[in-house]
């Protein structure tokens, strides 16, 4: 029999993380969006649960593959840009967690490790002005010099780029090579060569931190790449892990906790403007009396639901070790995210005049759930890995 009843751990987290998201994320939410800060205050304060990468392991010490998912849904309900703060770490951890050696592994997590006292970041240093999508394009070179690493670029985009404790950055050691000529390394903050370039003022989640990272004859030392520092690292990795190729095909399996996020805006948008519905009153009677309303919070309803379901499915693939023969990962956060950006433009709709100021949270939403069809690779990329995806299955039939 299959349930899709949450456990009673599960309940609970989900719990934990909607109070906090309630009670700390949401009155909080209008200052950093209209200030665009770090929120250090509440990043302390989930590090204190256990929410991102915390020191006490907290919440996140769950077998449960929902658990993260289920997090990112709750706290983006809240703000996704706090919510993208303070789990903003997670993407450098999971490039650590793929590739480097288990010395590694503890020493640059540890360091990327926050706690109610003190923050620290960790930023995964991908996108380049000519490499968005084209991952293979990196220009970021890395040069072997004797027991170092000289590594040269800009890093385009980057969560926490220029404040972080730790920067993950992917570079080629060989462009002849391709994909195979990755690799990556951890460059800790105040290494003399890396430095900040331009600070981006965005449309949306303005609490999470978005800056250019300039590498300008930073060196490193070898042991500081990733898997392999005496060389043999590469795309294949070394002693550590699967190497920088191999860090870019687990992403694939962070997509549906993007995908929650996108989930955490448009269910907050449904439940906002279905409330409006029920309490403003036109020609006598409250507007969801009117079918054409009544569709539309229909309407909404079905595709929030629809994409919590195809999240926790790849969340639980993903969890499983079960493979994404159809790219599910992708399907999870291009559904979820093209939902999100109809659902907030709808509940704008639905509250007419006054969705379009800001006296009310939605267009804020509107604002938030943009990103999310764009960054992580954008919805018409997550389409070609799809279609590659069904191409290759066998005929059925």
């Amino acid at each position: 029999m299959v349930s899709l009843e949450l456990s009673e751990e599960e309940r609970m987290i989900q719990q934990v993380a909607h109070e906090f998201a309630k009670k700390e994320i949401r009155p909080a939410a209008p200052y950093y969006d209209e200030h665009e800060e770090v929120p250090y205050d509440l990043i302390k304060k989930g590090a204190a649960i256990g929410f991102g990468i915390s020191k006490s392991g907290g919440l996140l010490t769950t077998t449960s593959a929902l658990v993260p998912s289920i997090i990112a849904e709750e706290l983006s309900w809240g703000c996704a840009g706090i919510a993208l703060a303070i789990n903003s770490s997670g993407l450098a951890a999971a490039a650590i967690g793929a590739t480097a050696s288990p010395e590694q592994r503890d020493h640059w997590l540890a360091a990327i490790a926050s706690d109610e006292n003190e923050v620290h970041l960790g930023a995964m240093c991908l996108t380049e002005p000519d490499a968005g999508s084209d991952v293979s394009n990196i220009q970021t070179t890395a040069t072997r010099d004797g027991d170092d690493y000289i590594l040269n670029g800009e890093k385009q985009f980057i969560t926490n780029g220029g404040i972080a404790d730790v920067h993950v950055v992917f570079a080629t050691e060989d462009r002849s090579k391709g994909w195979g000529g990755l690799s990556c390394f951890a460059i800790p903050k105040g290494t003399s060569g890396l430095q900040s370039g331009t600070v981006w003022k965005k449309m949306g989640i303005r609490a999470s931190h978005t800056a250019n990272v300039v590498l300008s004859d930073c060196r490193i030392p070898a042991a500081y790449k990733l898997g392999g520092g005496d060389g043999s690292g590469g795309a294949g990795g070394g002693s550590g892990g699967p190497g920088a190729l191999g860090a870019l095909m687990t992403l694939e399996r962070t997509r549906p906790v993007v995908g929650a996020y996108a989930l955490g805006i448009g269910r907050a948008a449904y439940e906002y403007a279905l409330d409006y519905a029920k309490e403003r009153v036109q020609f006598g009677r409250p507007i969801i009396k009117n079918q054409g309303i009544s569709f539309m919070l229909a309407d909404m309803a079905m595709a929030v639901d629809s994409a919590r379901l195809m999240v926790w499915r790849a969340a639980w693939m993903g969890g499983a070790n079960v493979p994404y023969l159809s790219a599910e990962g992708s399907m999870a956060k291009c559904f979820a995210s093209d939902m999100a950006m109809k659902v907030t433009v709808d509940a704008v709709q639905v509250l007419g005049g006054q969705g379009f100021m800001r006296d009310h949270p939605v267009e804020k939403w509107v604002r938030d759930a943009k990103i999310f069809q764009i960054f992580e690779g954008t919805n018409q990329i997550q389409r070609m890995v799809i279609g590659r995806a069904l191409e290759a299955q066998p005929k059925k039939g």
